[in-house]
């Protein structure tokens, strides 16, 4: 079983190891009707700083629209340290508690190979979902990885130098919450799954930004959310298939208004069978390629 969870929540997921990506073509869709244009595009988000991903279409997207969707707006410092203390800490229940003396030893491994800043310790207050996304973001971030360069911080930053508003499509809260709400044993899967993939990880990611820098989201969705199907199918029901089912409910309701709109949403959300797209196609509307 292995879960990718870079492809889990927009806060947490779609992370890249730090290479060079020259050239970038990321796919880009529209939808349209007699008025209203709704641009769909996939973003990772966190990226070197030298990372080149602009392309014309993209640009003329941007330039056209009047306002940018992006999964959360309200993802300042302070609101997300206060969310993460609410639903991501137990001092009462020790990680280690939870787990077989096996896991733990492979749990404390995992820290000092991620340099989890407070190691063993640390990951012991949290629940297994924090510290699942913990030991999957911690050496990202170490090896130079910012979140600032993250596709959709540029996207908004973009837009909002213009003077167009920029809106979310969930809340932080409602994003850990998707999480943080699963049962316990859902978690302990996850970070089990954690666990057993930490010396691959580096080579799943290199695949993965692979994929989006050329568009490929066929790759995408084989690299990103095939296994959680086979093998999770309640987590990637709950993750993935509901969350693009409210999207695409939304997307359809924002044709009834007329202008141009660019949605920018983790990359894996518009890849494979379940994807927005065809959340889309299943109620009549088409997205197209750009």
């Amino acid at each position: 079983m292995k879960f990718h969870l870079h492809s889990l929540l927009a806060c947490f997921i779609a992370l890249v190891v730090a290479l060079p990506v020259r050239a970038a073509h990321p796919a880009l869709w529209a939808v349209k009707d007699a008025d209203t244009t709704i641009y769909l595009f996939g973003t990772v988000h966190l990226l070197p700083q030298d990372t080149d991903w602009r392309f014309p279409a993209l640009d003329k997207a941007l330039a056209d629209s009047d306002l940018l969707y992006v999964e959360i707006v309200d993802d300042d410092q302070a609101n997300m340290t206060a969310l993460v203390l609410r639903y991501g800490m137990d001092f009462a229940h020790p990680l280690a508690d939870l787990l077989n003396p096996f896991d733990r030893g492979r749990l404390e491994r995992a820290a000092r190979l991620a340099h989890v800043r407070g190691g063993m310790a640390a990951l012991n207050l949290m629940r297994p979902w924090l510290a699942a996304l913990t030991l999957a973001v911690a050496p990202l971030t170490q090896a130079g990885l910012d979140p600032a360069a993250g596709v959709d911080k540029k996207l908004r930053a973009t837009m909002e130098k213009a003077g167009k508003p920029v809106r979310g499509l969930e809340t932080a809260e409602e994003q850990i919450r998707f999480l943080a709400d699963m049962p316990q044993s859902l978690q302990l899967a996850l970070l089990r799954s954690t666990l057993r993939d930490t010396d691959r990880a580096k080579v799943d990611l290199k695949a993965i930004i692979e994929a989006w820098k050329t568009g490929d989201d066929e790759a995408l969705a084989r690299l990103e959310n095939d296994l959680m199907r086979r093998e999770e199918p309640r987590l990637y029901q709950r993750l993935l298939v509901d969350r693009n089912k409210a999207w695409a409910k939304r997307i359809a309701g924002m044709l009834h208004e007329p202008g141009t709109v660019l949605i920018a949403v983790g990359a894996a959300h518009l890849a494979g069978p379940d994807s927005v797209q065809a959340q889309l196609a299943g109620d009549g509307i088409a997205a197209e390629r750009q």
